[in-house]
């Protein structure tokens, strides 16, 4: 396994774990923003329906192949599309997949008012958001401390840095409770994954079995959380 599959492995556990104790059998899944199907594959190879709504055109020729590779093509379907859309394209999921595109779009809340709407009744609504705390560490950390102190405060930075939005888990659960979302659990995602030397997953044997561990161990206490570069909130319709 290559440093970025074992990197892969450590960063996606935590959200995986939760999403697969949620999921009903043979549900119909909505990915937004699921690009080169990450996620909709392995839910795919599960015998859910996925369709996975995304900008890209690359990345959808991207997930054609992959789903084909896996031989789930029949269960994939890719839309190029966004969240503002989203009704026009998909009458009604079971369980959406909302991963990292509450930072990108123009209004978070409109957003999730969306899926709300496209979501039956106590459907589920899987949320991961990069979080502002580990964002001001980061910076910090690296000497950027202009950007860090942009973004103590404030969802965006003001000046430089990766463009984006940043929430606080209560931001973010403010949100999903202002779209009529009732959240069910929180875990924190890559507490410590982002701050492993690679080579070290790379030449010490087991050291990425023993981070997954540590991040499952880590993922639900409270005191982590504001350490997480993510914040993975469950919540049903």
């Amino acid at each position: 396994m290559s440093e970025s599959a074992r990197r892969g492995t450590a960063r996606t556990a935590v959200v995986w774990d939760a999403l697969q104790e949620a999921l009903d059998e043979h549900a119909r899944i909505v990915d937004i923003g699921g690009g080169t199907g990450g996620f909709a594959v392995r839910l795919a190879e599960l015998g859910h329906t996925v369709t996975v709504v995304d900008p890209s055109p690359d990345a959808l020729a991207a997930l054609a192949r992959r789903a084909a590779e896996s031989d789930v093509l029949d269960r994939i379907v890719g839309i190029q599309g966004d969240v503002d859309g989203l009704l026009e394209v998909v009458e009604e999921a079971d369980v959406v997949l909302c991963h990292g595109v509450l930072e990108v779009v123009d209004d978070p809340a409109a957003a999730l008012a969306t899926i709300y709407e496209v979501l039956r009744p106590g459907g589920v609504l899987s949320l991961l958001v990069a979080q502002r705390h580990a964002a001001v560490v980061a910076r910090a950390m690296a000497g950027h401390f202009q950007q860090a102190l942009d973004l103590l405060d404030r969802p965006s930075p003001a000046t430089g840095g990766r463009s984006g939005s940043r929430f606080t888990h209560d931001e973010a659960a403010g949100l999903l409770a202002g779209a009529g979302f009732v959240a069910d659990s929180v875990h924190g995602v890559r507490v410590f994954t982002d701050l492993v030397p690679g080579s070290l997953l790379d030449l010490e044997p087991g050291a990425t079995a023993a981070l997954v561990e540590l991040e499952r161990a880590v993922a639900t206490r409270p005191e982590y959380l504001p350490l997480a570069t993510q914040v993975h909130l469950l919540a049903h319709r």
